[in-house]
């Protein structure tokens, strides 16, 4: 049985209208879990049901085989780090970590032990008699990471902790949460709406939407198989073409054109297939009747490495990103070369 497990959890607010639908979800022991998806996709009330802060109209939650469905927020001993910091400001560095210690009634020694160490993992030894005013945001942000982990939760809970800093800072921070968290062998759910920062840090990612998980894989299994249409859209996926399976198997477009992918088939009469603009190739002769789409260039935009285009075809409008040498005009007639190796069906 997994470290984490939320079984069948539902939720509703006005006893109408369920924000998670039956939710299941397991997270092995040291793992780094996700939880992507956009605004009021359900991701946020996920984390709060396991923090304790929200409790579900049905279903379980449990950590290592104990049920904590019903137990209180403060008895749970998770380490929860929000998008404010929600530093004291008239405290120093070391009493902001020490507080939690400090509500355990841990002894005075243990604390000035554990504090120090923690602020060494989390690299703010030299910051200790400083006030949070003094700090940069990713050094604040620092300090509510050793402030939840001083106190050694089970659980790390991470409610899009990144999203008050610029873009540099984000990518150092979000190195910084993944190195501490191996470091330390925490196992840890993240809330973000960012792909891109998901991606980089997690072991698993659950992508959400509409109060259920419409997939639940490692990183590398989503950005390449998306098992969906919703996902592939969120993940940047922007190519969709409708597609009719014949009786032989084979698919083809609505204007009758066959399309052939070395992906999973799907058991559907009608299915869609989808291709990123990278893997689209504008071609100077046809390679092949399948997969072959002609086309007009309607707009070109530069990219710096590469210029986008969009193209109307007999299959709908296909963006298309072309790094060759030849320049291609709006009215251009182009013939588009789908990769079979690169065509997902969702």
């Amino acid at each position: 049985m997994a470290f984490v497990n939320l079984n069948d959890i539902r939720v509703s607010y006005d006893g109408k209208t369920d924000i998670l639908k039956d939710l299941n979800l397991s997270i092995e022991n040291g793992e780094l879990v996700s939880l992507l998806g956009p605004s009021g996709c359900g991701k946020t009330t996920t984390l709060r049901v396991i923090a304790g802060l929200i409790n579900p109209n049905d279903g379980q939650f449990t950590v290592d085989n104990e049920d904590l469905t019903a137990t209180p927020v403060h008895k749970r001993q998770f380490g929860m780090v929000f998008q404010s910091y929600a530093l004291f400001p008239h405290l120093t560095i070391f009493e902001n970590v020490a507080f939690g210690l400090k509500m355990q009634k841990v002894d005075k020694q243990t604390i000035k032990e554990k504090v120090t160490a923690m602020l060494e993992v989390t690299g703010l030894a030299d910051f200790a008699d400083r006030y949070p005013k003094q700090l940069s945001g990713g050094q604040r942000q620092r300090v509510a990471l050793a402030r939840a982990l001083v106190i050694e939760p089970k659980l790390l809970l991470l409610d899009e902790p990144l999203s008050n800093l610029d873009a540099k800072l984000r990518v150092s921070m979000r190195m910084e949460i993944k190195r501490i968290q191996r470091q330390l062998g925490i196992t840890t759910v993240f809330v973000t709406h960012d792909q891109e920062e998901c991606f980089s840090i997690s072991d698993k990612v659950a992508v959400m939407n509409q109060g259920v998980i419409e997939q639940y894989a490692t990183p590398e299994e989503i950005y390449n198989h998306p098992k969906t249409e919703f996902v592939a859209r969120f993940i940047g996926f922007e190519n969709f073409i409708n597609l009719t399976k014949q009786a032989s198997g084979a698919y083809i477009t609505d204007n009758g054109t066959a399309i052939h992918t070395t992906q999973a088939d799907l058991d559907r009469a009608e299915v869609k297939a989808t291709i990123r603009p990278d893997d689209i190739q504008i071609i100077a002769q046809v390679i092949s009747e399948e997969n072959t789409i002609v086309g007009k260039i309607l707009v070109r935009t530069f990219l710096g490495k590469s210029y986008q285009y969009e193209v109307e075809t007999p299959v709908g409008k296909l963006i298309v990103n072309d790094d060759s040498q030849t320049l291609y005009q709006s009215g251009d007639q182009v013939t588009l070369y789908l990769t079979p190796e690169k065509l997902i069906l969702v």
